[in-house]
């Protein structure tokens, strides 16, 4: 089944979209169970764009998940990454107060991947190629950033034995944006005065995603 994405909500420029998987990196993982029904799971998703080479996404999961098993290996997956998002009120519309012919809304942006689906078993040096990377990025920002070599060597090389590493091979990737582009300037520009002023968390991440005029 297509997406439904209006021409004025689509983001094709890779940049925008890679970005977008980076900053919010945990994916919603849409594979088939054992009785060929959806099921999703929240995965955090390592992406890897080597130059000359289709994009891929990286992660792992416990070893105890069933997805890795159950999964038809002709049957591509997809993971949906899910970014800021925030109500809208038409009260934010200039317009509003000249004709009142406005609704309320939701503005957001998300990007979706397909691909085929390959799985990594016992290999302690792929899933340490995958967790130190990951693990430095996001601990980054920590006073003292902890790394694998902070855990005892026992201890760790447990911790790789439970969980099975995946990548997925993206064949298609679509950006959809919606974030008021089709408003007038005037209302963009409100929405924009709305997002700044609201103390609702996700509001400023938002607006920060909301494309110049």
């Amino acid at each position: 089944m297509s997406q439904y994405q209006p021409a004025h909500f689509v983001e094709a420029d890779p940049v925008r979209q890679h970005a977008l998987i980076r900053a919010c990196p945990l994916g919603t993982l849409i594979t088939r169970g054992a009785d060929g029904e959806p099921v999703a799971d929240r995965v955090p998703f390592w992406l890897d764009t080597p130059e000359g080479a289709p994009v891929r996404l990286r992660a792992h999961v416990a070893r105890a998940n069933p997805l890795w098993r159950v999964h038809p290996a002709e049957r591509d997956v997809l993971v949906v990454f899910h970014g800021p998002d925030a109500y809208i009120s038409p009260n934010w519309y200039p317009g509003k107060a000249e004709h009142g012919k406005a609704v309320p809304t939701w503005n957001y942006a998300m990007v979706q991947a397909r691909g085929s689906l390959r799985v990594v078993d016992g290999d302690t040096d792929w899933l340490r190629a995958l967790l130190e990377p990951l693990t430095d990025h996001h601990e980054a920002d920590q006073p003292r950033p902890w790394r694998m070599a902070d855990a005892p060597p026992d201890y760790l090389a447990a911790m790789l034995r439970a969980v099975v590493g995946l990548e997925i091979s993206v064949t298609q990737l679509s950006g959809k944006f919606k974030l008021s582009q089709n408003q007038p300037p005037a209302n963009r520009e409100g929405v924009r005065a709305g997002l700044a002023a609201s103390a609702k968390p996700l509001a400023a991440s938002t607006l920060h995603w909301m494309p110049p005029d």
